[in-house]
């Protein structure tokens, strides 16, 4: 086995991770890197990998160095190879770590022999071994060193008396080095000895023991061949594909994962040592099409008698797309404090089942028939849609309705989202499974006595509604301290990542709830559902559609996630301010500064911003300062990895939704020489364009669209979204905008003030603390000795 078939697959999560650390910068990292292992070509990557690789930032412990390193993994790039270009970007610290720290450990594949041969004949002892690049051999009879005896072979020619003895190799790398087994070589003293490369006393034949087997396999499994035989010296392997050897396929075990049909044909093995050779039988190896057809998710299909029922994991997604809306500031009505952490909790297990998340909080009329609009332009044949609401509702007459921040104090479905209509424009997306999780008040609202007539639903085995309390009760939220939590989510995080049917796995939620005695007679989670299919949140992604949608699909998706590069402002002073972005949800952004320089003779310095564009929500009283938690962020792990020497300054933007042109704001570096008593000011104007979602323009004016709308009004209604403009102007921006942010999730919802017309509050035990369900990663560290408050969830 040769060094370059080491691959990245052997390198330790903490390897990994460091290296990712280093490859997560814009100077000298992940990108420069993509663009240096293009000079092979297995390893040129798609925009459509390169924007996925940027949008890490945006994830939890999300990392594009890291992504990167598992796209090389996938093309299983050597370690050889990740050296040569780590080099030729000039990143001396990835290599000096991957030299130094990340050596592989040496491992001696062959083992020199014993020997016994006549006087004078010539004797070849040999040593392999595998381990990091470039490793050394050292040949020794005891303590001394063999001249010349600096390669994988070591050749005694007419070995007589002073040859005699014990050999061993010592194979290095670096600091490293291990040694071989002794090997004796014995004299057999007769005449007519020839120079000859002699068997070792105790060599035996080569015997294959277990041969491979023909296999019939579908795109995406994983092929395993295996090939067993013993032998004296051990056997080596070489696996060939259609007569051809197959590189780094140098063991007994030849595993290629996520086939395709190129890999189909015949497979056999070449089993040798020194002295031997053998070949294992010939086997054909079929691949056939992946169990993603058009019949595994179209509607129209119908099952004959004689096909068996599916079993989980025989379905997939074409894509998977969330809405996750959350509202609490209201302006007429009692402010909640849930939502900000149920999002933001949710969104973190979805993206980790591979969905497109757009996470939106504090949304009025306006801005929630918008957003809905763009999540529809996700949607397509096959898609898993999943809409997620947390806020004042209402139901009436079997019509669910969501309530904006801005809806007035007696308000009506005039005023609100119907859900409804929602899922009636989704079905005409030819989604593949659609999904309601309604986290509000299912009360009437007796100022609403419309009974709205929503148009024909099309009879789709692939709608589920998952309510969080029953028809004609109410929510809840717990709060405790600085912690607030729904109920429906507190339960449901627990249960979403379950390889389930959706229905199964919401079931199992309810039970949950019903096993707590503090839930019980005062939340059920009520599930409605037609689905027919065994279809699961975590079915795998394989895309059917035409590549043009799947790529526009995606872009679309991305450009409301795409953040400010962080960028360095060189000041008249001699001072350099670093500026950062972070994500907090997809409408609410933080802003950070950091001096990186400043002369000797200046002592006191910050940066501070000011002057912002207008749209954005901004508290000037928690503007620019010096933690996280004081600006009214949740990244208050962010905190942990600044050192103390270099202190950060923080302003948290909300409602970026409502920002009508470029983001702009001035730099204001305030500073004061040694010498002197005043305090000097220098100003510096930036732009850095339309951040997140903002560059959907969710503020214009939303196209008229009725219940009973044609399939023609909606598509009238996409092609007149901003969307398509702003992705045209989007596509080279996106391939250089996501270089740079920094982003941590923790919880610690802000403090939210009572307004009038609240609920009353009733004290209750420990919530979540029972034998029964699991206590919750959002309540197990509040004091267990304060009682927790039961407050109605979302009335209205």
């Amino acid at each position: 086995m040769e060094d370059w078939n080491l691959g990245l697959e052997t390198l330790s999560e903490l390897a990994l991770s460091r290296l990712a650390e280093l490859l997560d910068n814009s100077s000298c990292g992940w990108r420069q890197l993509s663009e240096a292992v293009t000079q092979q070509p297995q390893f040129r990557y798609s925009e459509k990998e390169l924007t996925s690789c940027s949008l890490q930032v945006l994830s939890a412990r999300g990392s594009p160095g890291r992504y990167m390193l598992t796209l090389l993994t996938d093309r299983h790039c050597s370690l050889a190879f990740l050296l040569q270009c780590l080099k030729k970007i000039e990143h001396h610290e990835a290599v000096n770590f991957l030299m130094t720290h990340v050596m592989i450990p040496i491992e001696i594949t062959v083992q020199p022999q014993g020997l016994q041969v006549p006087e004078g004949s010539c004797v070849m002892l040999s040593c392999r071994a595998v381990g990091p690049v470039g490793l050394n051999y050292q040949w020794f009879k005891r303590e001394d060193e063999v001249p010349g005896g600096n390669s994988s072979e070591l050749i005694l020619n007419a070995v007589g008396p002073a040859q005699e003895g014990h050999y061993l190799c010592r194979v290095n790398a670096g600091a490293k080095c291990v040694f071989s087994k002794w090997a004796h070589v014995r004299l057999v003293r007769f005449t007519g000895a020839g120079c000859g490369v002699m068997f070792p006393s105790s060599a035996s034949g080569l015997c294959i023991t277990q041969q491979p087997w023909s296999q019939t396999l579908s795109e995406g499994d994983t092929l395993s061949l295996e090939c067993s035989a013993q032998a004296n010296p051990p056997p080596q392997f070489q696996w060939c594909h259609n007569k051809q050897p197959l590189a780094k396929a140098n063991r007994c075990l030849l595993k290629i994962p996520c086939v395709t049909t190129a890999d189909r044909g015949i497979y056999s093995c070449r089993v040798y040592n020194l002295y031997h050779e053998l070949w294992s039988d010939s086997v054909h190896v079929e691949i056939g099409p992946g169990s993603c057809t058009d019949s595994s998710w179209r509607p129209e299909e119908k099952d004959t008698p004689n096909t068996p029922p599916r079993q989980m994991g025989d379905f997939y997604a074409t894509d998977k797309v969330a809405l996750l809306m959350g509202n609490m500031n209201y302006l007429h009505h009692r402010q909640l404090r849930a939502p900000m952490a149920d999002v933001y909790e949710l969104t973190n297990l979805l993206r980790q089942l591979d969905f497109k998340v757009v996470s939106l909080l504090d949304l009025n009329w306006h801005e929630m028939h918008r957003a809905v609009s763009e999540f529809l332009l996700l949607l397509g044949r096959g898609v898993y849609g999943l809409l997620y609401y947390a806020g004042h509702g209402y139901e009436n007459y079997g019509n669910s309705f969501m309530v904006p921040i801005d809806a007035p104090a007696s308000y009506t479905s005039e005023h609100c989202l119907w859900v409804q209509d929602v899922l009636q424009r989704m079905q005409k997306r030819q989604t593949g499974l659609n999904v309601f999780l309604l986290d509000m008040c299912r009360k009437r609202n007796l100022n609403d006595g419309i009974i709205q007539q929503p148009g024909p639903l099309r009879v789709t085995p692939n709608i589920v509604f998952g309510y969080a309390t029953c028809v004609d009760a109410e929510a809840f939220e717990v709060n405790k301290d600085d912690l607030s939590n729904g109920i429906f989510i507190s339960f449901l995080k627990t249960r979403l990542m379950e390889q389930e049917k959706v229905t199964v796995m919401l079931d199992r939620v309810a039970e949950d709830m019903g096993r707590c005695h503090l839930t019980r007679g005062r939340q059920a989670l009520e599930l409605r559902s037609n689905l027919s299919e065994r279809r699961a949140l975590t079915d795998r992604i394989q895309a059917m559609d035409c590549p043009v949608s799947a790529s526009t699909r995606n872009l679309q998706w991305s450009i409301a996630h795409v953040l400010p590069e962080s960028r360095v402002l060189q000041f008249d002073c001699g001072v350099k301010v670093q500026l950062g972005f972070a994500a907090e949800f997809s409408n609410i952004m933080i802003i950070y500064t950091r001096i990186l320089e400043k002369p000797k003779d200046i002592t006191p310095c910050s940066a501070q911003l000011s002057d912002f564009t207008d749209g954005p929500e901004i508290d000037l009283k928690r503007t620019n300062q010096e933690s996280l938690r004081e600006a009214g962020s949740l990244l208050l792990t962010l905190d942990d990895r600044l050192p103390q020497e270099q202190p950060r300054l923080y302003t948290r933007l909300c409602a970026l939704q409502r920002l009508k042109r470029e983001l702009s704001f001035t730099v204001c570096l305030h500073y004061q020489y040694a010498n002197l008593d005043e305090e000097v000011l220098e100003r510096k104007a930036v732009t850095v364009g339309k951040p997140l979602v903002s560059k959907l323009n969710l503020h214009e004016p939303r196209p008229h669209h009725a219940s009973s709308s044609s399939s023609s009004d909606l598509q009238s209604m996409s092609d007149s979204s901003s969307f398509t403009e702003e992705l045209r102007a989007s596509l080279p921006f996106l391939e250089t905008s996501l270089t740079e942010s920094v982003e941590s999730y923790c919880f610690y919802p802000q403090e939210v003030s009572s307004r009038i017309n609240e609920p009353e509050e009733n004290t209750s035990p420990e919530f979540l603390t029972s034998d029964e369900p699991p206590a919750t990663k959002s309540l197990t560290h509040a004091d267990a000795e304060k009682p927790l408050k039961f407050t109605n969830f979302h009335s209205f």
